[in-house]
């Protein structure tokens, strides 16, 4: 039937065509809302949790990187120390041989620089041990944590593709109902429409007027408004919200009346039942 209404021109239907083709489009895209509100949080916790294990593996890649520079650091370290053992040994079997003092303190100072500078590697070491050790220590806590939340991500991803599996045919109708329905209604209407519906909490476009209030709002509409809203001669939006009118007749809804009276049933069967 949408696709037949296509044909035609949507700039040429009626005002009350028009009206009746937008609620029926919001009735099919809070149905698609409801889907979406049946999937609560979960493609959000999915997504936070794919960022959150990837930035976490990014900073154990770090970590590595760091702790390996550090054992290339130690191995070069103590690399150098055993160049200046080498040299300190050198340096004392020198000392045997020398011809006057001068030689011999030289040789004195170049044993004490080397001394010093093993000393300094020594230090160097030590701290960087010290380091490796943390770091390693945060590696393996951050490994573990990982390790969490991926068993996290595979249980909600789980939970997300069983509702997902439950909801995909439905909401795949919908939206193609949705879409072939858009056809009929004119661009100009369809984007205001689908800006109102972006800009409220509640994603309603269009709403009916009930106890002389907007549905959408719920202030108070004056009854020279709700006349013309009733007459559908053109589209009226509610001054408060800016959501577009549509009486409750056009839309589908019961009446007033017929509410009041369905209330007013239900409270008298419960009313008996407590009674019983």
């Amino acid at each position: 039937m949408a696709r037949e209404k296509a044909k035609k021109d949507p700039a040429d239907y009626s005002v009350e065509e028009k009206l009746k083709n937008l609620y029926a489009l919001q009735s099919m895209l809070s149905e698609i809302d409801s889907i979406k509100t049946l999937r609560g949080e979960l493609p959000l916790e999915v997504q936070d949790l794919e960022d959150e294990i990837e930035g976490m593996t990014t900073r154990i890649e770090k970590i590595g990187n760091d702790i390996a520079e550090l054992k290339k650091e130690i191995s070069e370290r103590n690399a150098k120390i055993a160049e200046n053992k080498a040299s300190i040994e050198r340096y004392n079997t020198q000392m045997d041989s020398v011809r006057n003092n001068r030689e011999y303190d030289n040789l004195t100072k170049q044993v004490e620089y080397a001394d010093l500078d093993n000393q300094l590697h020594e230090k160097k070491i030590r701290e960087a041990k010290e380091i490796v050790e943390a770091k390693t220590a945060e590696m393996t806590r951050c490994n573990l944590e990982v390790n969490d939340r991926r068993v996290m991500l595979e249980t909600k991803k789980e939970e997300l593709e069983e509702i997902v599996s439950e909801t995909k045919a439905e909401e795949e109708k919908l939206r193609e109902r949705a879409k072939n329905l858009e056809l009929t209604i004119e661009p100009r209407l369809l984007n205001a429409f689908k800006r109102i519906r972006r800009n409220s909490r509640n994603g309603l476009g269009i709403v009916s007027v009930q106890r002389d209030a907007c549905c959408g709002c719920f202030n108070k509409i004056p009854p020279q408004r709700q006349l013309d809203i009733r007459s559908r001669k053109k589209i009226i939006v509610c001054e408060y919200c800016g959501r577009i009118m549509i009486d409750r007749e056009l839309a589908g809804l019961p009446s007033e009346n017929q509410e009041g009276a369905k209330r007013g049933t239900r409270k008298r069967a419960t009313k008996r039942k407590e009674e019983e």
